[in-house]
Parts: structure tokens; sequence; C-alpha cells
């Protein structure tokens, strides 16, 4: 049964997310240093090749993806984008810190919205909407290999959602430029909606040398194994 594969790449930190502010909608351009880490990681390591390039609206990610693919024309995906901070955007929790509900915001890890702005189960919801849509344009189209650039947020929402271990969204988390391969075949999609990790983002030029933050891939197949084993490959 053809498999699809979905590469997830983190988006490189633009001047506001440097400078220590809440960036969700507002525009802002990418750090020098970002493009100067990300041009070595691009030197030095192997991205996959692609047919789909997908990104969230916001030009940080558009620009971290042109970098890495610079053929690419990537789709934007409106659903992608970062969170939206309403009055907060592009603000610091310095300049937070006295306003009504910013500490209870905190603490209580984006469950409120604030204000004009999204809540964290908004924006799951939204995120998962968006990434259920991709998985069904891309069957549809029967293209195998994406890429999608997008914000950290998005990212470990979508594998906390769907990825195979079954993990937090922070255990998800992973460096800028950096990201992971998820397989998705169709018949577990639609039985379980559930994709495998297979492998994190960058490759190494030796395909046979993993780095150290491979242990997710072994834990992705044991689960997958332990979850469906030959029974589940009997039913495919």
């Amino acid at each position: 049964m053809k498999s699809y594969y979905i590469h997830l790449i983190r988006n490189m930190p633009c001047e506001g997310n440097l400078q220590g502010r809440y960036i969700g909608r507002t525009e802002s351009p990418l750090g020098t240093s970002g493009i100067v880490q990300l041009a070595k990681l691009k030197a030095e390591y192997e991205y996959p090749k692609a047919a789909q390039f997908f990104a969230s609206p916001s030009t940080r990610c558009v620009d971290t993806l042109k970098i890495l693919y610079p053929e690419a024309d990537p789709e934007v995906i409106f659903e992608m984008a970062e969170c939206d901070f309403g009055d907060w955007e592009n603000k610091t929790a310095a300049e937070l810190k006295n306003e009504p509900g910013f500490l209870q915001w905190l603490e209580g890890g984006g469950m409120t919205a604030p204000p004009n702005g999204e809540s964290s189960p908004v924006f799951v919801q939204r995120v998962c909407a968006g990434f259920e849509m991709l998985v069904q344009n891309l069957m549809a189209r029967g293209e195998t290999q994406a890429v999608l650039v997008t914000h950290a947020g998005v990212l470990t929402s979508i594998l906390a959602a769907y990825g195979i271990p079954r993990a937090k969204p922070y255990d998800w988390m992973c460096e800028p430029g950096c990201g992971y391969t998820v397989r998705i075949t169709p018949g577990l999609w639609m039985r379980s909606m559930v994709m495998e990790a297979v492998c994190t983002l960058p490759l190494t030029h030796d395909e046979e040398q993993e780095r150290p933050d491979h242990f997710l891939v072994d834990l992705a197949r044991e689960a997958a194994d332990r979850a469906y084993g030959e029974h589940g490959e009997e039913q495919r």
C-alpha cells in the first residue's frame, strides 16, 4: 500500500523572536543569525526531496522553506499559522507583566485567550483541522513526498495529536531548522488517525549514522508494533 511522507520542519527565529516578543500574526523578518545557522545546517546535513511544499502564511516560515528549497513555490496554509496573541502581539513579557490576565494566562498554559487573541484549545483545533485537510489533499493528488515548514507550536501540536509514539507536545520540541519525517498509510490513517515518526531532520550524509535524537524513532516503531503488530499488517 502507498505511504505518504510529510517532512515537518520548524522555522528559523525571526528578529522579534530573538527579542523575546510574542510574535504570532506579526510579520518579522528572519534574524541574520538564523539565516547563517540554517545555511550551515543545509551544508552539513541532508534535507529530503519532495514534490509538494507547504508553509505557514508567516514570512519567516516561507523564507525558511525557500532557503532550504530555492526551487519551491510553497502552498500557504492559513491553518498552519502561529497562535494569535491578540493585543499582546509584538510585546515582551516585561512589557505585559502588569496587563490584567497575563500572569494567569502564563500559569494556565494558554487555556484562556489573550484579549482579541486565540486560546490554546482553539489554536490546536484549528491546526489539526488544517493538517487533516493537508493529508486529504496529498492523498487525492497521489503525491507521496511533501514538506511543511511551520512554527514550533504548530509542529508539536500535530505530532502530539497524531504521532506515534504518543507523547505530549513538549516532548516533540526540536531546534529551529530541524524536525521530523512522518509516514502516513491510508488504511491506518482512516482507521485510527495516527502516523509514524520515521526519522528526525535534517539527515546525516551517512544514512546509517544516527543522531542522538533518534530515540523517538525507536519508540515510534516499538509503539506501532505493540499497538498493531501482525494483525495490523494483515488488515492493511
